[in-house]
């Protein structure tokens, strides 16, 4: 029995670095500095050890070579999830070159509503270490980072090593659109945040409204989804008079048609901010179980995104045609290689098609797949890299256990050469 410290966590999407895990076997147990994110991802007990075709237990190089012989010949497969470390995020993108197949994340929908705003006019955005630092205004719509990352606010607001305040008990929080759960909003000295709640569809006329306010455009309504005008007046003089203020929002939490015209009229706020002659910064948050890692290596291997096909031997990436899901669902493809290392629960799509799943011991599925290899997952089974929701950090992740569970890269890599 061991106790590793200050162990980084692939989970939680913030760099959270200070885990304390108690090793027992292949049993981990967080006894510090946990959350309800990271714990239960931690903790999770290895159920699955050997591959599967077809339902039956069989070695690794047998699953792998059947792996290969469903691949073999197909004209469009999908591979779908890339929900791993940056060595398994290469070894899947040199694989879709091999067999040509699209590649996209389990999540591309959300981060879609980020990239068509930012691809359209671009946009201003900090990183996390400079809301620790600089942030005295933090301006949070339409999401709740407490419910993404429990932690957001004790590692990134109330902390007591900023560099340019002394005090951030002083910073001041509002939420637009949702309101806190629990109180991680609440400064150290007891200050609240406030909070300025709308229903969801009412977002983007709220978010519009308060655009117009600090462009200081006229406006006749006194109201907008239930937020007086004169509310969201006095938000933008306090983002006016700022020093550092930062406009944050999680895209996945933009249910609703055309969310990306929302995102370019946060990203817009944040522009005419600046002009006015201080500073302000856009924090988009979400990224997390590899979602951030797979853009930022299909970024630098190809100049996309994680959604490009490698049918025509080259990579084409489309935001919209090579969505898997939809693949699957209009008979576009042949195959499906589904790929989630981090979490047992995300369940791979349910098809008819001949199927791959490379996923976390413990996954459970509607349809047993044709073939199922358990891989061991970043920073618990074997070390690696994984980006930061900010993608400027790319963490080093620990090997903490001795599972005998394989790396996707080398699962991955195996079904390469045996093709």
């Amino acid at each position: 029995m061991t106790e590793i410290t200050e162990v980084p966590s692939p989970f939680c999407g913030i760099g959270t670095d200070d885990l304390a895990i108690h090793i027992d076997g292949v049993s981990l147990k967080v006894t510090a500095n946990g959350c309800a994110v990271n714990s239960p991802a931690f903790e999770l007990p290895i159920v699955d050890t050997a591959p599967r075709v077809a339902g039956q237990a069989v070695d690794l190089a047998t699953a792998v070579a059947k792996a290969a012989e469903l691949l073999r010949n197909t004209q469009q497969p999908v591979i779908g999830g890339c929900a791993t470390d940056v060595n398994g995020m290469r070894a899947l993108l040199a694989l879709a070159d091999k067999v040509g197949a699209v590649a996209d994340t389990g999540n591309f929908n959300i981060a879609r509503r980020n990239l068509l705003a930012m691809q359209d006019a671009g946009w201003m955005n900090t990183t996390l270490a400079e809301i620790k630092n600089r942030c005295d205004l933090l301006l949070i719509i339409g999401t709740v980072p407490e419910g993404f990352a429990p932690r957001f606010f004790e590692r990134y607001l109330w902390t007591e090593d900023a560099m340019y305040l002394s005090d951030t008990s002083v910073r001041e929080v509002i939420y637009l659109g949702k309101t806190p759960c629990g109180d991680a909003s609440t400064s150290p000295s007891g200050k609240k945040a406030q909070a300025l709640a709308c229903a969801d569809a009412e977002l983007p006329d709220v978010v519009a409204v308060l655009s117009a306010l600090i462009k200081k455009q006229p406006l006749q309504a006194q109201s907008v989804g239930g937020i007086t005008v004169d509310d969201l007046q006095a938000v933008a003089e306090k983002l006016r008079t700022a020093k550092y203020s930062v406009v944050l929002w999680g895209a996945g939490t933009l249910a609703y048609d055309h969310a990306e015209l929302t995102v370019q009229t946060i990203c817009n706020i944040v522009k005419d901010i600046n002009l006015q002659g201080t500073r302000c910064s856009g924090f988009p948050l979400g990224g997390k179980e590899g979602d951030q890692t797979a853009n930022q290596v299909c970024g630098w291997t190809t100049g996309y995104p994680a959604r490009v096909n490698f049918a025509k031997g080259y990579p084409e990436y489309d935001p919209f045609l090579y969505d898997s899901h939809t693949m699957l669902t209009n008979g576009e493809a042949d195959a499906l290689l589904w790929v989630q290392a981090f979490n047992a629960n995300a369940k791979p799509p349910l098809t008819e098609l001949p199927s791959i799943i490379l996923g976390r011991s413990g996954m459970s599925f509607d349809k047993e797949p044709d073939v199922f290899i358990p891989v061991g997952t970043p920073g618990i089974d074997h070390a690696g890299h994984a980006y930061r929701l900010d993608n400027v950090v790319a963490i080093r992740l620990k090997k903490l256990r001795d599972s005998g569970l394989p790396s996707t890269a080398e699962v991955l890599h195996a079904i390469e050469q045996a093709l």
